[in-house]
């Protein structure tokens, strides 16, 4: 993953951590199921998978990932 990704990820992570918000100006977000560390992302008939990672902040944590191929990142909060 390049460094401008791992930054955008970062920031969406932070802000939907700190306020809920699953939204981004640059980015689209999609909000997933709570505890969901992949994702199966279906473009026209093809599918492809999306691993998320484990992001944490604070006492919270989120599982995200990004698609180059239709520039989302996914999130998914962990719960216990």
């Amino acid at each position: 993953m390049y460094s401008d990704e791992t930054q955008m990820i970062q920031r969406v992570v932070e802000n939907f951590l700190r306020t809920g918000s699953a939204s981004d100006e640059k980015v689209k977000v999609t909000s997933l199921p709570d505890n969901k560390t992949s994702y199966v992302e279906y473009i026209e008939q093809d599918g492809r998978s999306i691993f998320l990672d484990e992001y944490r902040l604070d006492e919270k944590t989120v599982w995200a990932g990004y698609s180059t191929r239709s520039q989302t990142v996914y999130l998914s909060p962990k719960t216990p």
